[in-house]
């Protein structure tokens, strides 16, 4: 069986459930899905990529998206809805919500579980991946297995 470490920072749509549950062929895959709730430390560096990919209205509104203590109920409904996704494809999937230190929970978790990969799942972040910020980027520094990097599609 292979283990898979899937961090996402919004529900998996079809597409993104099709994509990680054939990433191996016929190899039956098991994810442990990290779901990070949105904190207000990134709401600038998400304006800025909002403006940069052209969706003005969704910089204006990201002041309107829950943070904090308010973000956890959505990202628990984020997490179980992408644990049902994954389970329907046939693949096992446990999943954690992630507050503090999210970095050192990753490798925490491929340390216990013997993954073998890490899926980082997100959308596009310019600055903090033009900086080398991003999770994909500070995991590939701290893991100890290969990190894919994907980018999230909407539905």
């Amino acid at each position: 069986m292979f283990t898979s470490v899937l961090m996402i920072e919004q529900p998996l749509t079809t597409v993104d459930v099709d994509f990680v549950t054939t990433l191996h062929g016929d190899d039956h895959v098991s994810f442990v899905v990290l779901m990070q709730p949105r904190g207000d430390q990134d709401r600038l560096l998400r304006a800025i990529d909002d403006v940069a990919l052209g969706e003005l209205p969704e910089a204006l509104r990201e002041a309107d998206v829950p943070e904090g203590e308010a973000a956890r109920g959505p990202a628990a409904a984020a997490l179980e809805h992408s644990l049902a996704a994954l389970r329907r494809k046939g693949a096992t999937a446990v999943g954690h919500i992630v507050e503090d230190h999210p970095l050192d929970k990753l490798k925490a978790v491929v340390d216990e579980t013997g993954a073998d990969e890490v899926i980082v799942l997100t959308a596009p972040h310019f600055v903090e991946e033009f900086f080398h910020r991003d999770w994909a980027s500070r995991a590939r520094h701290k893991v100890g297995v290969p990190v894919l990097k994907l980018f999230a599609h909407n539905e």
